[in-house]
């Protein structure tokens, strides 16, 4: 029997990356998947695609999780379509990096707003229908240890995204919720190819640092989102788990 079978997930920023890969995952688990974006509806018809040609159940919903009541549409979206919810993945996100002299408001609040608020907002309206072995994923960075010159702002985030995790796993105890975070190196995806990462001095340098060397894919990262979303990882909460081949 699969892993996930009869549970809920919701994953935001699903349509693209990490998080596509993650949904792929926990649909071929056997959990039905909320698909959350906010602006690629392509992207996120091919994962849905992809779930449900292999046999799962998944849909799209948008929603910027920055927004209270985007966030508050998509729990209700999933509450709607499978009548209850067991895990979800915080993974919607945005990076850039700028030096100190570069920083503005602009810069701090796009990227506060969507990694530190908008865990919290989504958090906030699953955590109403979460109950005992619910779980919780955060995905953070490797960032907030590594903190990298030129990411004041992005680690900062990372970091409050690392906070997060360990005070809700305290506050969600209680209820048996667990809230675990999955920090991840430096990973191939759409995002890291446009920004110029892939195939630069910095990649070089980064696998230069890495034991297993090599840096991520998606799946890396999935499987043990995987993990996290199932019973095995049943005594596992307020974690946060570098998943970057031993970089430190």
């Amino acid at each position: 029997m699969s892993r996930l079978s009869g549970k809920v997930a919701v994953v935001t920023g699903a349509s693209k990356g990490i998080g596509a890969a993650i949904a792929r995952a926990l649909g071929a688990e056997g959990a039905s998947v909320v698909v959350n974006y906010a602006s690629s509806r392509e992207g996120a018809d091919k994962v849905v695609s992809a779930i449900t040609g292999a046999g799962g159940k998944a849909v799209a919903v948008r929603g910027d999780v920055a927004k209270a009541a985007e966030a508050q549409a998509v729990i209700d979206k999933a509450i709607e379509a499978y009548g209850h919810l067991d895990i979800l993945v915080n993974n919607a996100g945005v990076y850039a990096f700028a030096p100190l002299e570069a920083i503005t408001e602009e810069h701090f609040h796009r990227i506060f707003d969507i990694n530190v608020l908008g865990t919290l907002l989504t958090t906030q309206a699953a955590a109403k229908h979460l109950g005992e072995g619910g779980s919780i994923i955060n995905i953070g960075s490797a960032a907030s240890r590594l903190t990298p010159p030129n990411s004041a702002v992005y680690t900062a985030s990372k970091g409050a995204v690392d906070a997060i995790t360990g005070v809700l796993a305290r506050e969600l105890g209680p209820r048996r919720i667990r809230v675990n975070g999955l920090n991840p190196g430096v990973v191939e995806t759409e995002g890291t190819h446009s920004a110029g990462f892939v195939g630069s001095e910095f990649e070089q340098g980064i696998v230069a640092q890495t034991p297993l060397g090599r840096v991520g894919q998606p799946e890396d990262i999935a499987r043990a989102a995987v993990f996290l979303a199932t019973a095995e990882a049943g005594w596992v909460s307020g974690e946060t788990i570098i998943v970057g081949g031993g970089l430190r």
